[in-house]
């Protein structure tokens, strides 16, 4: 069976355990072990490693699904199910610390560089506050955005180094500050570092290496792959969207459920209300062409990774603002169909109140938020300047 065919199989057991996530405010146990067993937490981990080394079409396809069942598992699980991809960008040496011994070992992540990353003999010094680590209570270890010095990334240019810090547990503290309405089962608490050391092979840099064909990362040297060859900011945002859209089509499916048997206050029902109709009509469209954008990107940066091709920024920005915006879209048609449903749904334990909360819990992420791309991108279309985003 494929891990699709597993998510599928397991549908009535994640949704239940999806209700004590939300209680207990992180996935559980029992749901985490399901995702590692399905395959799904190694979909996108080289195949030398014990992954499945799947195509990024396929692995997205299932984290989907995900987030239509379980939309908190959906989420850890697009999030989560991304590292493997990353750490195998570091170098060998790391890779092999920490899979030889452990091939589920994964990490949870915050990359916003709220905290410090200091460069120091033999490596950097990490400390500080890191926010919204999702499916951290079920890492080995976590990933950490930030700036450490500057680099030189051609002959007298010096930019600011941002990347990627790689922790084991017994380097961080998790404090448990998820208190939230939306998205209350993914336990995306926060990190807490105090000066913890980490060799220079933790640290991913991304001017370094992202925007440079000639210098590639140094895990491609034992990772050849074209999976492995992606940009990272475009990767990493359509993790979040396949999920995102995963739970617009559970909203979608669940709104029209109950719309269809609704009665009108004043008789008849509300399924033959031509309103009802039309809005539901609109947000299925709306729906499809972001999914469609979700593949046209996945296919897209999948295609350039097999033909050896570099994408340019402005592409990037394309497909960023083409799937971001997607998103804000569907967030957009579910706000209206919340408006004409029920007013039993102000009720928290509605179920279509906690689909609400959780749509308007994941558009809140950083990168779903449209508006930066979308002026790169429009900036470049006509020759201006454009604002410094990460592409």
């Amino acid at each position: 069976m494929t891990v699709l065919d597993e998510i599928r199989r397991l549908e009535t057991e994640l949704r239940a355990e999806e209700e004590l996530a939300a209680g207990q405010r992180s996935l559980t146990d029992r749901t985490f072990t399901r995702l590692k067993e399905t395959g799904l937490m190694r979909g996108l981990q080289p195949k030398r490693w014990g992954g499945a080394e799947l195509s990024l079409r396929e692995h997205l396809t299932s984290v989907y699904e995900l987030g239509r069942i379980a939309p908190s598992a959906g989420w850890v699980a697009g999030v989560m199910g991304s590292h493997p991809w990353q750490i195998s960008l570091f170098p060998e040496e790391t890779q092999a610390e920490v899979w030889e011994a452990d091939p589920d070992w994964n990490a949870s992540s915050s990359y916003a560089p709220t905290g410090k990353i200091e460069p120091v003999p033999g490596g950097y010094k990490v400390s500080g506050r890191w926010s919204f680590s999702s499916g951290c209570d079920h890492a080995q270890g976590v990933i950490l955005g930030g700036f450490a010095g500057k680099v030189e990334v051609a002959p007298g240019v010096e930019v600011p180094n941002y990347g990627s810090a790689l922790l084991h547990r017994d380097q961080y503290a998790i404090e448990d500050t998820w208190h939230v309405r939306g998205s209350r089962g993914t336990g995306s608490k926060d990190i807490v570092v105090a000066d913890a050391f980490i060799p220079e092979r933790r640290f991913l840099s991304s001017p370094l290496h992202e925007y440079n064909p000639e210098r590639p990362a140094p895990g491609m040297e034992t990772n050849p792959g074209a999976l492995y060859r992606l940009p990272w900011a475009v990767m990493f945002n359509l993790v979040l969207v396949a999920p995102m859209l995963g739970l617009g089509r559970r909203f979608l499916d669940d709104w029209t459920a109950d719309t269809a048997v609704r009665k009108a206050n004043w008789g008849g029902t509300y399924a033959d209300d031509p309103l009802m109709q039309m809005h539901l009509a609109e947000a299925e469209w709306i729906h499809d062409a972001a999914v469609k954008k979700m593949y046209d990107a996945i296919d897209t940066i999948t295609d350039a990774a097999e033909a050896g091709v570099f994408l340019e920024r402005r592409e990037r920005a394309r497909m960023r603002w083409n799937i971001t915006k997607g998103c804000q879209e569907v967030g957009f048609a579910v706000n209206k169909l919340m408006r004409v449903a029920s007013g039993r749904t102000v009720f928290v334990d509605h179920p279509m109140h906690r689909l609400y909360q959780d749509v308007i819990a994941e558009l809140g992420h950083a990168f779903l938020v449209s508006d930066g791309v979308g002026r790169f991108y429009g900036a470049e279309l006509l020759d201006s300047s454009a604002p410094e985003v990460m592409l």
